[in-house]
């Protein structure tokens, strides 16, 4: 009995990913645990490792092939006794990468029987996702109505009834490209179509630059890779969705640069605490002084966490990544340094695990290094609050005796979802991780 090799799923949410390399080829010998190929997902690329032995009989995907459905079946194993060559073209099920799915014909007496398998992540394993949606019949008034959630979807966007559409697709199954002749053809409700409830998605304008302004020739046009193509539909999404505001304050940062070279001055060969290590503490520890602050907006309810798990925004090619500092406020200052500096790295070649960079409760953006002063960052759904950190700077100030000095001082703005985090509870919180930065000392209580 032969074995399919599906799309793994390598993280809860994935739907689809890049099969960006294979490892082996056909004929070779697989065993478990043996790596057969490189899946590049919006945030990383992994290694997948076989679970079952075999002969490679055919890769059904072509390296380099985007938008690979999960549990789409990808290759072919022959098993002991098998003729690899007999299994070439016999997979039953639809082809891996499609626009409009279609149901998968039934196998026909005399195929070879096939028992499916998931590759597993190389490490550590992860749970697969759920199997892909089934396709879905339509219920009209009087009449059942076949069609793909695509097309039923599009329908209702542009305000199209199903009810005598004619379908192309599989046993006169209404799909894509019919609702869209319906549309072209002018078949629209508007009735309908303004009772259609808007989504982020319904309500954005396509992206393009007209050729009549911007000759095709004037500009270089390179394609969206998956990581630049998720960070602009989630910021967008959670810019539309969430209801932002934002909270300024000036810190000083004398007391806390002091403590910081001190702290060095100490540190074993091979530990260095940056600013942005201490702030990622006292972050964590404000978020603990003021739980009702450490929170995301749901449905049903506000998700109050127990713990602090601490986004850091991490600039890459093509876009960025939050690896997370989870239960920061447990963690020492060497321990967030060390753990900050291998994901940061790590992020940078796409090589992290979904869990280092996802189920973050507050997130930091720092972009002092580059000489910015302030700014506001779009907060990273479904955290509550995002940190916007700011260049540090000697700047005159009144001293505690109305003397003027000069201090060295950076400017931060909290941005926060006022769904969950009101402008008083976001002040306190404000309140203290400043009592954390300029007494660096009070984070050792």
């Amino acid at each position: 009995m032969s074995i399919e090799i599906l799309m793994p799923a390598l993280s809860p949410t994935m739907e689809e990913g890049t099969l960006s390399k294979w490892l082996v080829a056909p004929g070779d010998q697989v065993r478990a645990g043996d790596l057969l190929a490189e899946i590049e997902t919006d945030k990383a690329t992994m290694e997948v490792e076989a679970v079952d032995e075999g002969v490679v009989a055919e890769l059904l995907v072509e390296a380099g092939s985007e938008g690979v459905k999960v549990n789409a079946i990808i290759a072919v194993l022959a098993e002991d006794g098998e003729d690899p060559a007999d299994l070439i073209g016999r997979s039953a099920t639809a082809p891996a990468v499609q626009d409009d799915p279609v149901p998968a014909p039934a196998p026909s007496p005399g195929k070879a029987d096939v028992k499916d398998t998931k590759m597993k992540v190389a490490e550590p394993p992860l749970a697969s996702a759920p199997a892909a949606t089934p396709q879905t019949e339509l219920s009209g008034r009087a009449t059942r109505i076949k069609a793909s959630p695509l097309a039923r979807r599009i329908a209702k966007i542009e305000g199209i009834i199903l009810e005598g559409l004619k379908g192309s697709g599989p046993h006169g199954r209404i799909i894509k490209k019919d609702v869209l002749a319906a549309v072209a053809a002018g078949h629209t409700q508007p009735a309908m179509a303004s009772s259609v409830q808007m989504s982020p998605q319904t309500l954005i304008q396509p992206q393009i630059l007209d050729d009549r302004v911007y000759a095709p020739d004037s500009y270089e046009l390179v394609a969206l890779d998956g990581m630049r193509r998720t960070v602009a539909k989630r910021l967008t999404e959670s810019f539309m969705q969430v209801p932002h505001f934002p909270l300024n304050i000036d810190v000083s940062l004398d007391r806390l640069l002091d403590a910081r070279r001190g702290i060095n001055a100490a540190a074993p060969d091979g530990v260095k605490i940056s600013v942005n290590d201490m702030l990622i503490k006292a972050s964590a520890l404000a978020l603990m002084a003021e739980p009702d602050c450490n929170a995301s907006y749901t449905d049903n309810g506000i998700a109050f966490h127990k713990s602090a798990h601490i986004s850091v925004a991490v600039a890459v090619d093509g876009g960025l990544i939050t690896p997370v500092i989870r239960h920061a406020e447990t963690k020492g200052l060497a321990e967030i340094a060390t753990e900050m500096k291998d994901l940061a790295e790590r992020a940078r070649t796409r090589r992290l695990k979904p869990e280092e960079f996802m189920g973050g409760t507050f997130s930091i953006s720092n972009l002092g290094m580059f000489g910015i002063k302030s700014f506001g960052s779009i907060i990273n759904p479904p955290e509550g609050m995002i940190l916007s950190v700011g260049a540090g700077e000697r700047r005159p100030v009144i001293g505690p005796d109305d003397e003027l000095i000069a201090a060295t001082m950076m400017s931060l703005t909290l941005t926060c979802d006022h769904r969950v985090i009101g402008g008083a509870e976001g002040a306190r919180w404000f309140a203290a991780f400043k009592r954390f930065v300029e007494t660096p000392e009070s984070m050792l209580l």
